[in-house]
């Protein structure tokens, strides 16, 4: 699958989320950004194993300890009236009170994607830009066919750092000690 397969729904006004609500339980990933509607195919058995693994080493580190919580897709993350996406996993800690009963309605302290065939473009590009602009202090994009992990972080200018690539493992300093995630037991 190519970027291409990535389906852009237009409409004359913006769509917010009142709107994205009614879209239907396909099974497909439902995005508005800037009010504009983006489709994705569901995720295939590799993506989903390197979510779980990069997941499951978090969630012993922060959600164990009770300094947080770390959420995978599917989830809503609203960070605005007309932006809502739905990241591979979501990272908020305790201080951060911003999960509702539906789902998380602000800026997380952390937000992984996951690059698919289908979605590089979208979560390299559109997804990037829109975490920048909410200013979300820490990105990490995931590349399974490359065995990295790119790391933004916010600068004190409000935009997302060089990106630093990991190959054996990378730290998520937000908490005390940092949360590691060896690579080697992601692949």
């Amino acid at each position: 699958m190519s970027d291409s397969s990535q389906t852009i729904r237009k409409s004359p006004t913006k769509l917010t989320y009142d709107e994205y609500v009614l879209f239907p339980d396909d099974g497909k990933r439902h995005e508005i950004i800037d009010g504009r509607h983006y489709m994705n195919a569901a995720p295939n058995p590799r993506h989903q194993a390197v979510s779980r693994h990069i997941q499951f080493q978090l969630y012993e580190q922060i959600e164990l300890t009770k300094l947080g919580e770390v959420i995978n897709s599917p989830i809503d993350l609203q960070l605005s009236l007309w932006d809502v996406v739905q990241p591979d996993i979501v990272v908020v800690l305790a201080s951060n009170r911003i999960i509702t009963t539906t789902k998380i309605h602000g800026v997380p302290d952390l937000v992984i994607e996951i690059l698919s065939p289908a979605n590089r473009k979208h979560d390299l590009e559109l997804k990037k830009q829109l975490y920048e602009q909410f200013s979300v202090p820490e990105y990490w994009i995931v590349d399974p066919e490359n065995q990295t992990i790119k790391r933004y972080r916010l600068g004190e200018n409000g935009t997302f750092s060089d990106p630093e690539v990991f190959t054996d493992s990378i730290t998520f300093y937000s908490i005390p000690g940092g949360a590691i995630v060896d690579l080697k037991r992601v692949w």
